[in-house]
């Protein structure tokens, strides 16, 4: 096709837009509404991942230390695990004071001061994943120094259970919004070339080859679909700023803080624009094929 062809092919485009404003107006209307649908799924994944990663990265090991024993050696032996993140050790006179404190009086037990102090040295340890954990308290239990190691193997175990469920089914349910929402956009884009079947095959009767008859219907889908992920993400970046706002200011009755980091957020939104675009495209080029064979 040569730039004059390209020129006039561009120019029928919009005039044909212009022409069927309110058409295209509805389909990109329709077309924003499946990417609202599939970018709130995406944005409510990423927010769950990200709670889901908090709560993992809370587990820790409480590694007890046996009576009188050099808890420096100890943190450096510790510290050589693979898999250990981080560690914080907890004296006797600090643990009794935080239980103190958790009793909600400080006097409490203060008879315990001192030598009547029952409680041990105390190192608590985080690892870098929470299938790590397991391992390495086994690793550090085996330490003479250790008396013992706790880290609530149970709950650790059901966290590992229900977060693996937890991603199978966002995984399976983002594939099947993902299919469902490029289904419909092809479908809609399907439904706005049928009502001008008849220009295909005038086009198509008068001698224009199938790409200089392709090549409007292309522009024009690719337009409405354009169209229509700006409205997406407009709404999405409206509504998820004012949410993440309002559900920021209570993140520690909530538990988790929103996901504000453009690097998470804005391959979302990129991938919508990009997606809703070309799959209009795609729709047009699929809609009008059969009327091509004329």
């Amino acid at each position: 096709m040569n730039r004059y062809a390209f020129g006039y092919c561009m120019r029928q485009s919009f005039q044909s837009l212009s022409r069927n404003a309110w058409l295209a107006l509805l389909t990109s209307g329709l077309i924003a509404i499946s990417l609202v649908i599939l970018g709130g799924f995406l944005l409510v994944t990423t927010n769950v991942n990200q709670f889901i990663r908090t709560l993992e990265s809370n587990v820790e090991i409480s590694v007890f230390l046996e009576e009188g024993v050099n808890a420096g050696e100890v943190e450096n032996r510790i510290r050589t695990v693979e898999g250990v993140a981080e560690q914080t050790f907890v004296s006797k006179e600090e643990g009794l004071e935080n239980f103190s404190r958790t009793m909600g009086d400080p006097t409490l037990l203060r008879d315990l001061e001192g030598e009547n102090n029952p409680l041990p040295d105390l190192i608590r340890v985080r690892v870098t994943a929470p299938e790590q954990v397991a391992v390495v308290a086994e690793v550090v239990e085996a330490y003479p120094e250790v008396e013992l190691v706790d880290y609530g193997e149970e709950l650790v175990t059901r966290l590992m259970l229900i977060t693996s469920r937890i991603n199978a089914l966002f995984l399976t349910l983002g594939v099947l919004i993902a299919f469902g929402a490029v289904f419909l956009i092809v479908n809609i884009i399907r439904l706005s070339a049928v009502a001008r079947q008849e220009e295909v095959v005038v086009m198509k009767y008068m001698g224009a080859s199938n790409g200089y008859i392709r090549f409007p219907f292309l522009m024009e889908g690719m337009v409405m679909g354009w169209t229509g992920t700006v409205i997406a993400v407009t709404v999405l970046g409206i509504m998820y700023s004012r949410l993440s706002s309002a559900f920021g200011q209570d993140s520690l009755i909530l538990l988790f803080q929103p996901v504000t980091d453009m690097e998470r957020l804005l391959p979302i939104f990129l991938g919508l624009m990009i997606m809703g675009t070309f799959m209009a495209g795609f729709g047009s080029l699929v809609s009008i094929r059969k009327y091509l064979r004329v």
